[in-house]
């Protein structure tokens, strides 16, 4: 068996960002002194003139932006998730949300699969702040495929956008020819009639694995890829409530705010069901090699497979 593609979702961005360049004038780049790292380095080479570095400064940066976009262009603001979404939160809240700017928010590393960087820069709240603000899309892409095409989707979305992706390198899953992306519309990966399973982000590919290895249990699983978390997809919940009575999140991020708590809103108000939240359980991360971090904190295939299967027994 041929070894599966891995691509990190930052890597996707720079890539992204590069061909929509090509086709549209009006965007713009700006980042925070981190253009290698945030892979925005491919278009300052690109287009070094739509291009520009605001320093070590993220919170001038998404002012910056909000300017740009008031003259009609479309600017992409891009840092790591911890600045962008938590150093510059009042700026995003205030000078982008609040008017309902052309703003869009490129935040890489996110997660603790930033591996080594610590706990500082491991952002796991960056989804529970975004999707307070009024009017915010708030987009976690699950592998290459989807990151791009949900750079090309919040391009064309009017209003502010946030997206995350992280530095880790994960398996390419939807590169298929039915595959299509559309905000706020999930994306059912694998049927199943015991349990469903509502991942997102890099969590996507491990709860597809996870899933596996419950189908040899004889536990019928079914996968849900909910790459917008804001605006969430309610039809899908309610349908997979009513459907295996059973719900999993799985994300990497805090349980406190984020996919599991928009899920479960749905849930109370809709269609109740039982309900269990997997993500970072309230702390903070540390340092170590990302893969490490991942099992560590019981987000890994192996890790979902056995809480997914106490949970249906």
């Amino acid at each position: 068996m041929s070894e599966v593609k891995k691509i990190a979702t930052r890597e996707s961005y720079g890539n992204a960002l590069v061909e929509l360049g090509k086709e549209h004038e009006d965007l713009v780049v700006l980042d925070a002194d981190l253009a290698e790292a945030t892979k925005t380095g491919m278009f300052k080479k690109a287009f070094p003139e739509r291009h520009i570095d605001c320093g070590i400064a993220e919170c001038n940066m998404i002012g910056v932006a909000a300017g740009i976009a008031a003259t009609g262009k479309v600017p992409f603001a891009s840092s790591f998730a911890m600045f962008a979404a938590g150093r510059a939160f009042e700026q995003v809240r205030n000078s982008v949300g609040y008017p309902k700017l052309n703003v869009k928010i490129g935040a890489t590393h996110a997660g603790i699969s930033v591996g080594e960087d610590g706990a500082t820069h491991q952002c796991n709240e960056d989804i529970a702040l975004m999707r307070t603000i009024p009017g915010m899309i708030v987009i976690n892409p699950s592998d290459d495929v989807e990151a791009k095409a949900a750079v090309k989707a919040a391009y064309e979305h009017v209003g502010p956008v946030y997206l995350r992706f992280g530095r880790l390198a994960v398996p390419v899953i939807n590169d298929n020819a039915e595959y299509k992306f559309e905000i706020g519309k999930a994306i059912t990966l694998r049927e199943g009639t015991d349990v469903t399973i509502i991942a997102t982000g890099l969590e996507v590919s491990e709860s597809l694995a996870a899933a596996e290895k419950l189908a040899a249990d004889g536990i019928s699983a079914e996968v849900i890829n909910m790459h917008t978390i804001k605006p969430l997809d309610e039809a899908s919940v309610v349908a997979a409530a009513a459907k295996t009575g059973k719900i999993v999140t799985v994300e990497e991020h805090s349980v406190i705010g984020g996919l599991g708590s928009a899920v479960c809103d749905v849930v109370a108000e809709k269609a109740p069901a039982k309900v269990m939240k997997i993500g970072v359980n309230d702390t903070f991360g540390e340092s170590g090699p990302a893969v490490e971090l991942i099992k560590k904190y019981g987000l890994d295939a192996d890790s979902i497979y056995a809480k997914v299967k106490a949970f249906v027994k």
